[in-house]
């Protein structure tokens, strides 16, 4: 067990160094696909509220912009990885409603013709925002620099606090 053990380990830990290069790649690309539907949709919103109507969306004037913005920035803040999970989660929530209503087919053959489901468009958009939902952004990202700020400037901050505190006690004596 011990040398299955003594194998398994580094493979593991080379596999795990790999994680944020592979959602750095992620969000760079999809987020760039996000940002290019977003302003497809933005310079062609008359078309894009027509379409929003045949599908029976409601507000569809309101849904084309909101759609289009949200993919547009959101792409942005995908690829760089700033509110990378809030992000993902509104971009995951936006690929469901295109499977709904402009996929539905699709989205009701998942078990029975599973092709059909994943090669429909909101798929790998799909997919791509719910890996950065569950992993995170990864730490090649400004979610990562943040936290890493916090981090300093909260450590930082307990020290001086720590340093305050023992010179008021010796203070008093």
């Amino acid at each position: 067990m011990d040398a299955l053990q003594k194998l398994y380990a580094p493979f593991v830990r080379c596999a795990n160094s790999l994680q944020s290069p592979f959602l750095l790649a992620i969000r760079i690309y999809w987020g760039w696909q996000f940002f290019q539907t977003g302003w497809g949709k933005f310079h062609r919103l008359p078309q894009v509220i027509e379409f929003f109507t045949s599908l029976g969306i409601p507000m569809p004037a309101f849904n084309a912009y909101f759609v289009s913005g949200l993919e547009l920035v959101g792409g942005i803040l995908l690829a760089i990885g700033l509110a990378g999970r809030p992000i993902a989660l509104m971009l995951a929530f936006d690929m469901v409603i295109a499977y709904v209503t402009a996929d539905r087919e699709a989205l009701g053959s998942i078990f029975s013709d599973p092709g059909k489901f994943y090669n429909a468009d909101p798929f790998t958009f799909l997919m791509a925002s719910l890996i950065v939902l569950i992993f995170g952004s990864g730490l090649f990202s400004v979610d990562a620099l943040i936290a890493r700020m916090w981090q300093k400037s909260s450590r930082l901050k307990s020290e001086t606090q720590g340093t305050v505190a023992r010179n008021t006690t010796v203070a008093r004596y």
